[in-house]
């Protein structure tokens, strides 16, 4: 969890990565399901390129059929769940499942860090990679290091949007804080560095979670 920029998405990556676990983000399946023209992304487009959230239950329908695919061994929820009612749509999801939460990381970082994160984020048009024009570029400005596509910028990443999404954020986002953390699940990670700093305090936050469970 976290607000928009602080490096979730990044990060959750890398970390399923080192840990051979899925990397499962709604915002993610839900620009697929747009791009696939289904009826979750005929629903949810013109939500998502206002800076709005999306309605809990579509939410919760596109990471249901994500997670039927899913054969076990594990998995990292990135952007889900927004709203305490998305908190009480995924336990009674993972119940379903015998599935449980066994932590929940929270990326801080300060609203002008954000700003200027998101602000220089870049997308590839095709296998969806992420760039950061002044911490992570790509060797040419316009296109994938991976796969050579052209690179954009979301509509819900532009300046003008960006404030708006944090607001969104602390009316809606912020109570889960509370409530995670009231239920000693809660870790915080500082997330104001580059980005190797940054997955360096992660990897401190998992190590003393590991340990924890010992």
């Amino acid at each position: 969890m976290g607000p928009p920029g602080a490096g979730k998405g990044t990060i959750a990556s890398r970390v399923c990565k080192k840990l051979g676990i899925a990397h499962i983000a709604t915002g993610d399946l839900l620009r697929k399901e747009i791009g696939l023209g289904s009826k979750f992304g005929k629903k949810a487009g013109p939500i998502m390129n206002k800076g709005e959230l999306v309605a809990d239950k579509l939410v919760t329908e596109v990471l249901r059929k994500r997670l039927a695919e899913e054969k076990g061994g594990g998995f990292i929820l990135d952007g889900y769940p927004r709203t305490l009612k998305q908190v009480d749509l995924l336990e009674g999801l993972l119940h379903e499942l015998g599935v449980k939460l066994d932590a929940v990381f929270y990326t801080s970082a300060s609203e002008d860090t954000i700003v200027e994160r998101i602000g220089n984020r870049r997308q590839c048009s095709k296998c969806s990679s992420i760039y950061n024009l002044t911490t992570m570029p790509p060797k040419d400005a316009s296109k994938c290091d991976k796969c050579g596509a052209e690179l954009f910028q979301r509509e819900d990443d532009k300046p003008e949007l960006v404030r708006k999404r944090l607001q969104i954020y602390k009316e809606k986002t912020e109570p889960i804080i509370d409530y995670y953390s009231e239920n000693r699940l809660l870790r915080e990670v500082d997330c104001n560095g580059l980005l190797e700093e940054n997955m360096k305090n992660v990897y401190a936050r998992l190590e003393e979670f590991e340990t924890s469970k010992e």
